[in-house]
């Protein structure tokens, strides 16, 4: 299919039809490690992702007189399942109101990964606008062609979001919870924000563990055997079965070949009763390109403060230790605010092809717009945590 001036757009069903060594060429050491081509692949080989489960693998390439010059992961959506961009007031607008109907859509995005990063992945020495401007006609284009609703693309960078509206597309804002490193080198700097009252609260969630017998370490990929793997995919259908909203997505085969893919990339915080040494709770996160990335969390047994030591306290103490600049620890969440989580907006942009459902998906963007960003403001206007040199 033509793209823009020199730039052919193709779409394939597989990430193997693209195939490694051309995808990892537009890797660099900033990329998440959730848009790696074997992350991907994972995916599709372990059956996490398959059209019966409403992802079809669409995924896009952009080539320049044959050179791979910049890939996207895409999926033709049959539902909104797994997504965290929530778009369900738009399905049903479009099919109670508009009549027609809203799937399949066509999403960039990564599956079941609600975290910011690229999502046009662009060869070095490439101009970004350039290719994000014949990705987006492109979608365009195949959106028409494919007869689906519309076309969109989730947790992009903001930088990417920006370069997506300037070539037309709707632009959503949402908002989680991140922690930012502003150069600490202990955990004690990073408690020295706040308030005494606040710290030492915060210090006595963090003795918790310790003072009830349990015991916490940082494991990689390397050190997950099939027996902590069973452990680690207990915990997150725990999780998963807790809630009425929860949704197995991942299965255990998908945990055992990322961990033995991307070893280096897996960073699991386990915790075990002392005594025993029985694994009783565990967070299983991504590290890379600068990032730790909360994922999935779950417990067997119920202790005060577990949560907050497993998937918070643990992981801001690595990223001190590792340099690494943010921590994002997932959706949700306002409970993250009194432990040194920020208010950060998040990003995604939408082309509907029916003209009324774009023009009342621009007013509603609009509108969300303004009370997502009033309450970043109103946060930083009177923080909960005392801002350095303050």
């Amino acid at each position: 299919m033509a793209g823009v001036s020199t730039i052919e757009l193709s779409t394939h069903e597989s990430v193997s039809e693209i195939g490694e060594s051309e995808w990892s060429e537009l890797l660099t050491a900033s990329t998440p490690p959730f848009l790696k081509w074997s992350f991907l692949d994972a995916l599709e080989k372990t059956g996490c992702v398959t059209p019966d489960r409403g992802w079809l693998p669409c995924h896009l390439a952009l080539r320049r007189s044959g050179v791979l010059v910049g890939v996207a992961p895409a999926y033709l959506k049959g539902n909104s399942e797994g997504e965290f961009v929530f778009d369900h007031g738009w399905a049903s607008f479009a099919e109670s109101r508009l009549r027609i109907p809203y799937y399949p859509k066509l999403i960039v995005a990564v599956p079941f990964t609600p975290a910011t990063g690229p999502r046009l992945l662009a060869r070095d020495g490439e101009d970004m606008r350039e290719l994000v401007g014949a990705l987006a006609a492109g979608l365009a284009r195949l959106a028409k062609r494919l007869s689906v609703s519309s076309a969109h693309v989730l947790f992009p960078s903001e930088e990417q979001a920006s370069a997506f509206e300037e070539a037309g597309m709707a632009h959503r804002v949402g908002l989680q919870f991140h922690w930012r490193n502003l150069g600490y080198a202990t955990l004690d700097d990073y408690l020295s924000r706040f308030n005494s009252k606040r710290r030492h609260q915060l210090r006595r969630e963090m003795r918790g563990p310790s003072e009830q017998g349990v015991e916490l370490e940082t494991l990689s990929g390397r050190d997950l055997g099939p027996e902590l793997i069973d452990r680690m995919f207990e915990f997150y259908l725990s999780t998963v079965n807790k809630y009425h909203w929860g949704r197995q997505y991942l299965n255990r085969a998908f945990f055992e070949e990322l961990c033995s893919r991307q070893p280096d990339d897996v960073m699991v915080v386990l915790a075990r009763e002392r005594a025993s040494r029985r694994p009783i709770a565990g967070a299983f996160n991504l590290v890379g390109g600068g990032a730790l990335y909360g994922r999935y969390w779950g417990a067997t047994e119920e202790r005060p403060f577990l949560h907050f030591n497993v998937c918070y306290y643990r992981g801001i103490a690595e990223c001190i230790e590792r340099k690494l600049s943010v921590f994002e620890p997932g959706a949700g969440g306002e409970h993250k605010l009194v432990r040194g989580f920020e208010p950060t907006l998040t990003h995604s942009v939408h082309h509907l092809v029916d003209r009324r459902l774009d023009a009342a998906v621009r007013d509603f963007v609009a509108r969300e717009r303004d009370s997502v960003c009033g309450h970043v403001v109103d946060y930083h206007r009177e923080p909960i945590i005392r801002r350095t040199g303050e």
